[in-house]
């Protein structure tokens, strides 16, 4: 079984910084993609960003001011935040991704952390 934890959350005031982490567990060594997602109140998730193994990609509303980055392992996956606006807040989700013959693709999700950007 396969868990993704997330940790790093909580209240910032606008301009301030965050580091959210991700840590896995489980029968996975390593995973194909991994990113973060969030979902504010009353919307739809969105992408924030995604890492490989050699590329990042991120939202156009995040670009300049998050970076996603992937420990030695690949097991840990981290958001940093900075320059942070009262849109940012949501529940990010931390997300991981397996690809397998024949499978296909297999998603794993975490639990959700709060970021609240409020004066």
């Amino acid at each position: 079984q396969v868990q993704l934890v997330e940790s790093g959350g909580g209240l910032v005031q606008p301009g301030g910084s965050l580091r959210l982490s991700c840590a896995t567990s489980g029968s996975i060594v390593s995973f194909d993609v991994m990113g973060w997602y969030r979902q504010a109140p009353g919307k739809q998730r969105e992408l924030v960003g995604i890492i490989t193994s050699g590329t990042t990609n991120y939202a156009d509303s995040v670009k300049g001011r998050f970076t996603i980055s992937r420990d030695g392992t690949k097991n840990t996956v981290f958001l940093q935040m900075n320059s942070l606006k009262p849109e940012d807040t949501a529940v990010y989700y931390c997300n991981a991704v397996k690809f397998r013959v024949p499978t296909g693709r297999r998603d794993y999700w975490g639990q959700g952390t709060q970021v609240t950007v409020s004066s």
